[in-house]
């Protein structure tokens, strides 16, 4: 039976990260794809394959698969190449921004330095990275690099450049006391010696166009069709007209070729068989006596049409996520540009993904489906749980796809099609909504030429009774359902709308409330979320502005939004002023959790005074710094961040807060100054809490008023001096006494 464990490679079972290199934590997990496997290398019976944004490590013996990604030790995603020696256990991953992590028992080392060719203005992406002993060679959109693996340091690059213009390496190895790398315009050679660098002492040994390279006991080399053994100036051909070759890898023992089909070659060039695997593979390799394929689609296969892969979504696209009972989540996939306004049709067609509490489920309607698909919400029908409804958002097929789940074959199967009386341009389909009485609710962009509107699920006619607003704003976002009003933002218009239904089909009693400029607004707004007061918190192209006590505001005659100020330097400034707010999300302690764009993710304060973190790519496991999506699990705490280079997720310290004590934790304890330089958190407490720290004298050391249910000590006494070593006791009461809890830490200074 396959085993899974989320913990770094057994090869580096002792890894230890210095702390200049971490930026992840327990804390921190990965909701990755790990199905498309870029490269593979073998080291006594267990596998290492890279894919996009992780590696995973598969032992053949027991299936035990365990992962390494930004989320647990790398530095970066993205990933494009990769390699790795089995007799030295190190390892080197690139980048498509030109970065590098190399791997070793002891650490993951961040490299940035790479070298870069003066003038040079194209992509920085690694296109392949050869390891021979303690020497890489790196292949550039430039030219290549020599790295050494033991003083994680370049040496020599050889910029190819030629009458002015630079010609790539896509893929380059070390073979004997030479270099050589394929181009598009030949097999090129050069010792390595001094002259290295000179591109014009470079040898053109084969001309042509060449995509492919590998050497161990031999060197071979190959075109989209040909592959050839080169010996001693000869490029010998092997024995097959191959159709689309995709990876050429060399062992000891054998040759292995990727095309539409697996073949095996022996180091003299004899055919040793082809298999197929029956789905596309990017690479491929001889294991424990099988071939397996890397493929692009299903992580690891053999040829008995097993796969080995960690658990993941089928791609990393990703825009919103929803959150259900029993750990269940539905992910979608699409994008917008221009204002929220042109779909990104994703020529891969991702669509959905979704996560039934123990396994990834894809369904297999999108991997033919026909016309565009650009989903931009999914979410479960609220009448019956096994269904689903989705928006697609593009030209020519927008509308509201209804499907059923069959757990039988774990996949969904197509009901029914609503078009929402769209035409090509028309009546796109956007975010969906609930309310507590079951009513499904759809936003819609383009209208009718510039008007944006809501359609209403009408049970009795099984089709959306549409509600246009007469506002020139085209772009519309996701509605928020609260206090019986739909709270909806316009990207493309300095307004907001406030629908209040009343009746969901009845259209007559509607009441539509705009607010504008003249209620605050001065750009378009882009989210929205109302926090434990009743307070709407509206992001807009230029930060946050807070209507305080929505539900009954929204209806007087002079509503007025208001920015959170906050003081810099004894002068007041407004939060995020001049920031694009993409979304902003409430934990149970009423803590805001904020993604700006191009700016990561703030952890604030309930009165957004104060910043409690900030978390960036550069920081934390973040993939990138634009995050389109937030949900906290309430439950647990668990905040999930979503961005169209994958998932990650952050173990909160927030869960369940209610007037009394929950679960009261605190950690790290003991606090061993000498491991531990932070605060202390103590977590599982009420949503405003007493706290007294007292020593074993009982003479009180520290008091606060913790609120939203967890409290930080940065174990200082009144005086703000750090306390000696010893036991102390934290007494706590909530707000009106009615509950209490104690806890003790221990300090070791």
């Amino acid at each position: 039976m396959k085993k899974l464990s989320i913990i770094s490679l057994g090869i580096l079972v002792s890894l230890q990260f210095t702390k200049a290199q971490v930026i992840s934590s327990k804390k921190w997990a990965d909701l990755f794809s790990y199905n498309n496997v870029l490269a593979m290398k073998e080291d006594n019976g267990k596998v290492i394959a890279a894919t996009e944004n992780g590696i995973f490590y598969y032992t053949i013996s027991t299936g035990e698969i365990t992962k390494l990604s930004k989320a647990n030790g790398l530095h970066n995603v993205g990933i494009t190449a990769f390699d790795y020696n089995p007799q030295t256990k190190i390892g080197l991953i690139g980048y498509e921004n030109g970065s590098m992590d190399v791997i070793t028992p002891q650490e993951v080392k961040y490299i940035v330095d790479i070298p870069i060719a003066t003038g040079y203005n194209g992509s920085k992406k690694i296109n392949h990275i050869s390891i021979t002993g303690d020497q890489a060679v790196i292949s550039v959109g430039y030219g290549v690099s020599i790295f050494n693996l033991k003083k994680k340091e370049f040496g020599d690059s050889s910029f190819f450049l030629n009458a002015g213009v630079y010609e790539a390496s896509n893929e380059a190895t070390i073979f004997g006391s030479k270099v050589y790398s394929v181009t598009n315009t030949g097999l090129k050679s050069h010792e390595m010696n001094t002259t290295f660098p000179v591109y014009s002492t470079w040898t053109t040994e084969v001309p042509g166009a060449f995509k492919n390279i590998d050497s161990e006991s031999e060197l071979v080399f190959a075109s989209s069709t040909s592959a050839f053994i080169y010996n001693n100036g000869t490029p010998t051909p092997l024995p097959v007209n191959f159709g689309n070759i995709r990876d050429v890898v060399v062992t000891p023992n054998n040759i292995v070729v990727t095309d539409d089909r697996i073949y095996t070659f022996g180091t003299n060039g004899i055919s040793l068989g082809a298999v197929s695997l029956g789905e596309e593979c990017n690479t491929a390799i001889t294991a424990g006596g099988k071939v397996l394929g890397g493929t692009v689609y299903s992580g690891i296969k053999d040829e008995s049409d097993h796969t080995y892969k960690p658990s993941g979504p089928y791609f990393n696209f990703a825009y919103r996520i929803n959150l259900y009972d029993n750990n269940q989540m539905y992910v979608s996939t699409g994008a917008r540009v221009a204002n929220y306004n042109f779909p990104i049709v994703n020529p891969k067609k991702p669509g959905f993904y979704y996560f039934n509490g123990s396994e990834w489920i894809y369904p297999s309607y999108f991997i033919n489906f026909p016309n565009e698909v650009n989903v931009l919400d999914v979410m479960k029908n609220p009448l019956n749980d096994n269904e689903v409804y989705f928006s697609n958002y593009t030209i020519n097929n927008s509308g509201v796809y209804k499907m059923k789940y069959n757990a039988g074959n774990k996949d969904f199967e197509f009901i029914k099609y609503y078009n929402l009386g769209s035409t090509p341009f028309l009546r796109r389909a956007v975010g969906l909504a609930t309310d507590p009485q079951n009513n499904l609710f759809i936003s819609m962009g383009f209208y009718e030429a510039t008007n944006p509107a809501i359609g209403i699920y009408d049970k009795a006619t099984d089709d959306f009774i549409m509600k246009k607003i007469v506002l020139a704003s085209d772009a519309i976002q996701q509605p928020f359902f609260y206090k019986d009003m739909l709270w909806t933002p316009l990207p493309k218009s300095n307004n907001f709308w406030v629908y209040d239904y009343k009746n969901a089909t009845n259209l007559s009693d509607d009441n539509d409330i705009i607010l504008s400029d003249e209620n605050g607004l001065s750009t378009g707004t882009l989210s929205v979320a109302v926090d434990k007061s009743g307070d709407a918190w509206i992001g807009t192209y230029s930060g946050i502005k807070v209507l305080s006590n929505a539900a009954s505001e929204i209806k007087s005659p002079n509503v007025k939004l208001q920015p959170i100020i906050i003081e810099q330097n004894g002068i007041g400034e407004e939060l995020f002023r001049n920031s694009q707010i993409l979304k902003i999300e409430v934990d149970e302690g009423d803590h805001k959790w904020v993604a700006v764009e191009e700016g990561g993710v703030y952890y604030l304060s309930p009165d957004g005074q104060k910043t409690i973190k900030h978390f960036t790519k550069e920081n934390s496991p973040l993939p990138t710094n634009s995050v389109t999506d937030i949900k906290v699990d309430k439950k647990t705490g668990k905040v999930y961040f979503v961005t169209y280079n994958g998932i990650v997720t952050y173990q909160g310290d927030v869960s369940d807060v209610t007037s009394n004590f929950g679960n009261v934790m605190v950690y790290p304890n003991p606090v061993v100054y000498s491991n531990f330089k932070g605060k202390v958190t103590i977590k599982g407490l009420a949503e405003k809490t007493n706290i007294r720290i007292v020593d074993a004298a009982g003479n009180v050391v520290h008091s606060a008023v913790a609120r939203g249910g967890y409290y930080e000590w940065d174990l200082n006494n009144q005086k703000g001096t750090r306390v000696a070593s010893g036991i102390y006791f934290v007494l706590m009461t909530n707000e009106d006494g009615s509950d209490k809890a104690t806890a003790k830490i221990g300090v070791v200074n």
